[in-house]
């Protein structure tokens, strides 16, 4: 196995605490959490307590002035765990960056002191019903009226959304200039017209509260727009390269875990007299995928190394998001076919995380518009 030198001591020192945490506030319970369709709000508060939220945000803001890297480390653990239902990630990585980047310094004292505390529950609403990986196609609207906005709409598939209390908003506030009129608006738990639908069945994640949220008729006070009138698609292209490696994160740290339940399983299970892992067909198909999670996690080291750095770009970030999300399915279900009718049982971890890796090629922009933006980088625009 080639070293991993993305980590100082301090970063591995703080993955020992997070396991801790996650063993103790976690472990236990996320099997519960998958029957009743979310994880219990006391686990974010816990977390907030300890610091684990938010950590990227500075000081002054209730975070801990920390690099990516322990985010990273979160993600990592969350992940090879196959603890699906915990939206840190999304609230710490994806939400709080927003503000802490294109709100105003009212917008961040109010709400990133809250979301690191765990007060407060983060998402972001882009996905409608009729509008997924093209976000020019959104038809949630935002008409100005004075001092406020009027929000109508409603969006689908929203990551937290159940639990949130502090929702990014993409709607049209100029329907008519395409991207150009895409706004980012705050939405507050308790405004009236603001309604959560139904937590939403799912194939797997199923602790995870994604839910519908509904805007009618909705007052958002012009104080709560976020980065500017019309600069909202802008914000969210600068920010998607980001979300889309804590995929490609995510992935590889799935496909390993899943690759390590299997390696034991196989010398265990026995078939005609001998463990599976005896023969030639599983040893050559294993070491077939520990080769090509290690390609995948070296890649993936390296743009996460080049994030931190500020020099990621949009296609290799793409490139990360599709490729490792396709390894990921391919992995876990090899996985699943060496464990045998376990590996279709749901109290085997690698069956659940099977159903979870599904979703990983379809959120955060499909594999096949993940192709589209690379080959528009090579010179191959489409119309």
């Amino acid at each position: 196995m080639i070293e991993r030198n993305l980590f100082s001591a301090d970063h591995e020192a703080f993955r020992d605490s997070f396991r801790r945490f996650v063993d103790k506030e976690i472990a236990p319970f996320h099997a519960d959490w998958e029957e009743q369709g979310y994880v219990d709000r006391e686990v974010w508060r816990k977390a907030g307590a300890n610091g684990f939220l938010c950590m990227t945000m500075p000081e002054q803001y209730g975070g801990a002035s920390v690099d990516k890297l322990y985010s990273v480390v979160q993600m990592e653990e969350l992940s090879a765990g196959f603890y699906s239902g915990i939206g840190f990630g999304l609230h710490t990585e994806i939400v709080a960056p927003y503000l802490l980047r294109y709100g105003t310094e009212d917008q961040k004292k109010r709400y990133l002191p809250k979301l690191a505390s765990g007060e407060m529950v983060g998402a972001i609403a882009m996905s409608e019903p009729a509008a997924g990986s093209d976000l020019q196609g959104v038809k949630t609207t935002a008409v100005r009226k004075g001092d406020h906005y009027v929000l109508n709409g409603s969006k689908t598939f929203i990551t937290n959304g159940w639990h949130a209390d502090l929702v990014i908003v993409v709607a049209k506030t100029d329907p008519e200039a395409g991207a150009k009129g895409t706004s980012l608006l705050l939405v507050e738990r308790g405004m009236p017209g603001f309604e959560r639908g139904k937590r939403l069945k799912k194939v797997g994640l199923k602790a995870q509260d994604t839910s519908e949220l509904f805007f009618q008729d909705v007052k958002v006070p012009v104080d709560n727009l976020l980065g500017g009138e019309g600069r909202g698609f802008i914000c969210l292209m600068e920010q998607l390269p980001w979300e889309r490696l804590q995929i490609a994160i995510g992935a590889v740290a799935a496909m390993q875990s899943a690759i390590d339940l299997t390696l034991a399983y196989v010398k265990d299970r026995k078939v005609f007299g001998q463990p599976v892992g005896a023969y030639q067909n599983t040893r050559y198909k294993l070491a077939e995928l520990q080769s090509e999670a290690q390609v995948a996690r070296v890649f993936v080291d390296k743009c996460t190394e080049l994030e931190v750095q500020g020099k990621l770009d949009s296609a290799t970030a793409s490139m990360a998001k599709y490729w490792c999300s396709d390894l990921q399915n391919k992995i876990i279900d090899e996985c699943v076919q060496l464990h045998g009718g376990y590996g279709y049982m749901w109290e085997y971890p690698v069956a659940r995380a099977w159903a979870d890796a599904r979703v990983q090629r379809i959120y955060g922009g499909t594999n096949e518009i993940m192709k589209e933006l690379i080959s528009r980088s090579i010179g191959l625009g489409g119309r």
